[in-house]
């Protein structure tokens, strides 16, 4: 089950006698890592969660952000690794379903959903059986809901190839006066559960996710939930009119632990107890004993407390959308949770110990014995490459920079026409109906620098996704983090978790995005191997005037082109270090948070102000690429004449921090050069946009000349190649891919 020896031993010394087989199981599910955050309660704690904008922080189902005007936002992202390294397709599907009920059980309408996933190589059988059928999962379900899926970012490493990771965000919207939170309050209350019948499936899912993957754990299939959309379209609109009816007193998603979690959870937050008469329960399973019932991950369920003599007026909210509505228990003052089956008591044990009081460890921290190794490696011990337009072509073709149109062309981004930028450029942006306001949300994470640096790389995660939201013309707001590690008994890995988790917070400090709420998920390993760590950061920012909406592609021949912030030799973790070396190693970027505050604030400023067209933030495959993805963005030229100190393909390709790209037109540039200098940030200014053809000219000679046509193909096709062909044993040349292309 999960539990061990000295954990059932406290199981004991808390009721005065054995659990019995139920008992053992609540306790089991609700002291797993994945419900109880045991091993990373400790860190977590380190989190700025308060700010200005603050209105809920970690500790309900999702977390809310006020955007003025008695509206709020309320975002969260969380983990569905592990199902879906077994059954991909449900996996990613209920992933998707539960983040949606984690954001509308808090009153909001879910708005957008995004997404971060992490795949082994693609010339790999597996990988693509996995890729194909998560990525089909999230879009039958998100199609299937009617919410748009905008954004999210796709990376393809060997580190994940037995262990995927599926990371899940949605974003919603709220007015301050219909938050709610999942409380039991209100002695004699009665306790409703709303929605699907129970079944057997998922029974053990929160243990199942606390463990690593094995040999064994096909053999857990059963242990993943089975999603049904159309179920939750129905719930969520039940659930909507039922908060606007004014009897709700706090409710929440029967999510990881089922009717475990939601009923002690509620129970302990409002510091009362909580009767349960299971043989009330809808089910749709026969003989399904009370372990089963209290420990199913069934999908598309909600617990509710309602104010009391309301029972009836639920009831036909719920029988209006065709869902199961029944009072199945009351609310009580004696902080227990008590489960009735059969007539009997079957459970009896306090909510709090259950919930709060769970256990919390503190794991042993050592420093990985990579990182010392690491600092000996010279990362620019790189061959120069005399052939710079077959480095960027190939850049292009590798998986993690190609388009991922095949994705997002699977999913419907533009229902409810609320889509103002959609899949495809630094941010995606959500227009607010009936007001001038926008929401730029994104997900980002480089793996690889948190491998190399765990602290920089944390910081960095952070930043980026502050830049991309920024470069959409949105004030950051906050974030929601997803950290995805190996098993925290491995002192390695537990120093990996604290390091990053430590640059989060200096990050978050630093540029004003505090952290409202998240996931954990550990144990992310395969036959001992952990993946790289990768703490996803969801970020929300608020466009203030829909004026402001900016995209990465450049608009206008004529405009010049600008690069905020400074190019270092910093190649450490980059694409094209694993492209030229056929591995990563040294050490990642470097960041100064207090340039990056500054970079990020002349952008805005530029954007806000009028000055800028374009503005794009050069991540992977450094600035190269960055500008090749401008031109195909917007099928138009650039040609580039710089001069610099640095080899060329340093300066291309490096992975420098705290450097933004824009397009600005000719009679605003002395402008944006003033508000520059005020902010003590360099611009350089690298060329203009014209022509058919990307042309980059260093120290006076040409070294990439490629049509943007020709770019674009290669970037585009890639991955539809990959996954129309069979397996494939190694990268495919550039040459190779164009050729098979029809």
């Amino acid at each position: 089950m999960g539990l061990t020896d000295e954990e059932y031993d406290k199981a004991v010394e808390i009721l005065g006698r054995k659990p019995n087989y139920t008992e053992t199981g609540i306790f089991s599910v609700m002291w797993s890592e994945h419900c109880s955050y045991k091993n990373s309660k400790v860190v977590l704690r380190r989190f700025p969660t308060k700010g200005p904008r603050v209105l809920q922080g970690p500790g309900e189902g999702a977390g809310i952000v006020d955007i003025g005007d008695n509206q709020a936002v309320v975002f969260k992202i969380e983990s569905h690794n592990h199902p879906s390294a077994i059954e991909p397709y449900q996996g990613a599907a209920t992933g998707v379903g539960g983040i949606i009920r984690d954001v509308f059980s808090m009153g909001a309408r879910p708005i957008a959903l995004l997404n971060s996933l992490r795949f082994g190589e693609l010339d790999n059988a597996r990988t693509k059986y996995l890729f194909e059928n998560v990525v089909a999962g999230i879009a039958g379900y998100g199609n299937c809901i009617g919410i748009p899926t905008v954004g999210g970012e796709i990376y393809f490493d060997s580190c994940y190839e037995g262990n995927p990771l599926v990371n899940a965000m949605c974003v919603g919207l709220i007015d301050h006066n219909q938050i709610q939170k999942g409380v039991a309050k209100g002695i004699g209350n009665p306790v409703l559960y709303v929605g699907a019948a129970t079944g057997r499936d998922g029974i053990h899912g929160a243990t199942f996710a606390s463990e690593e993957l094995n040999e064994e754990s096909e053999a857990k299939r059963p242990a993943v939930q089975v999603g049904d959309p159309f179920m939750e379209k129905l719930l969520l609109e039940a659930t909507l009119e039922l908060i606007n009816s004014g009897y709700v007193v706090g409710i929440q998603d029967m999510g990881a632990a089922g009717l475990t979690s939601s009923s002690s959870e509620m129970a302990s937050k409002a510091g009362n107890g909580i009767d349960l008469n299971l043989d009330l329960v809808p089910q749709r399973e026969r003989e399904m004993s009370a372990y089963e019932m209290m420990l199913s991950e069934s999908q598309e369920r909600m617990l509710v407390v309602v104010k009391e003599g309301k029972e009836d007026e639920v009831k036909k909210i719920f029988d209006k959308w065709g869902l199961h509505s029944a009072v199945i228990g009351r609310v009580t003052d004696d902080n227990m949770l008590r489960v009735i089956h059969k007539g009997g008591v079957v459970a009896e044990i306090p909510a709090d110990k259950l919930a709060e009081d769970a256990p919390v460890y503190c794991k042993p921290s050592k420093v990985a014995a990579y990182y010392h190794e690491f600092a000996e490696k010279d990362p620019l011990q790189l061959p120069e490459t005399t052939d710079y337009n077959d480095i960027l072509l190939k850049l292009l073709a590798s998986p993690t920079i190609a388009n991922k149109e095949w994705v997002y062309h699977q999913y419907d981004y533009m229902v409810r026409t609320n889509t103002a930028v959609h899949p495809g450029s630094d941010a995606a942006v959500i227009t607010i109906r009936g007001t001038r306001k926008a929401l730029a949300m994104t997900t980002d994470c480089n793996a690889r620098y948190v491998y190399l640096d765990p602290y920089v790389g944390g910081a960095i995660a952070v930043a980026e996704a502050a830049r991309n939201v920024v470069c959409s013309g949105a004030e950051p707001l906050a974030i929601t983090d997803n950290l995805n590690f190996g098993s925290p008994e491995k002192p390695e890995v537990f120093w990996q978790f604290e390091q990053a988790a430590d640059g989060i917070s200096k990050a978050c400090l630093e540029l004003g995005t505090p952290v409202i709420g998240g996931n954990v998920s550990l144990y992310n390993e395969t036959s001992g191997v952990a993946i790289y760590p990768t703490p996803t950061i969801g970020m929300v920012g608020l466009i203030h005037d829909v004026e402001h909406i900016t995209t990465q592609s450049f608009k206008t021949e004529g405009d010049l082109i600008f690069l905020i912030g400074t190019t270092k030799a910093e190649v450490g973790g980059s694409e094209y270090q694993k492209l030229t070396l056929g591995k990563i190693e040294g050490r990642p970027p470097q960041i100064d948070l207090q340039i990056e505050r500054n970079v990020q604030s002349l952008t805005l400023e530029a954007i806000q102000t009028g000055l800028v067209k374009s503005a794009h933030d050069p991540a992977e495959g450094g600035l190269a690429v960055a500008l090749a993805e401008s031109c195909m963005g917007g099928g138009i030229g650039a040609q580039i004449k710089v001069s610099s100190e640095l080899r060329a393909d340093l300066f291309l390709f490096s992975e420098s921090q705290s450097r933004i790209l824009l397009s600005v037109p000719p009679e605003h540039v002395e402008q944006l050069k003033e508000i520059a200098q005020d902010k003590g940030i360099i611009l350089t200014e690298l060329g203009s946009v014209q022509g058919d053809e990307l042309s980059i000219r260093v120290n006076g000679e040409i070294i990439i000349q490629q049509p943007v046509s020709g770019l674009e193909k290669v970037w585009k096709d890639t991955i539809p190649h990959i996954m129309r062909s069979g397996t494939i044993k190694r990268q495919l040349t550039t040459t190779e891919i164009s050729a098979s292309l029809p």
